[in-house]
């Protein structure tokens, strides 16, 4: 069984068992999380598609780590005035062991 979820504006197809990175989640190493927003749930020869959500389906959890992404840089210069501005930025993310489906 597979499911389709919306969590921090993104989509992912997981299934039981999965390693998901999702934006950032509050929360502990350890701590269960209920994924709630199931947009379509499918195996077995049978889809159910919501709209927009499925109901009573939810995707249950373990948070196994909260890190930080790789370190982008945005740098900007204008030529032949001496001006260069360098930012970095690290996102940070959650990532989830899928412990079941259920609906």
């Amino acid at each position: 069984m597979y499911a389709v979820i919306r969590t921090g504006g993104k989509q992912a197809r997981v299934t039981n068992g999965d390693r998901v990175r999702v934006e950032k989640l509050p929360g502990d190493i350890g701590d269960r999380v209920e994924l709630g927003e199931v947009l379509m749930l499918g195996g077995e020869g049978a889809e159910k598609v919501g709209t927009p959500l499925v109901t009573g389906a939810r995707v249950v959890g373990t948070i196994t780590a909260q890190a930080r992404g790789p370190k982008l840089l945005m740098f900007k210069m204008k030529r032949r005035k001496g001006y260069r501005r360098k930012q970095g930025h690290r996102q940070s993310y959650t990532e989830i062991l899928i412990d079941g489906i259920e609906g």
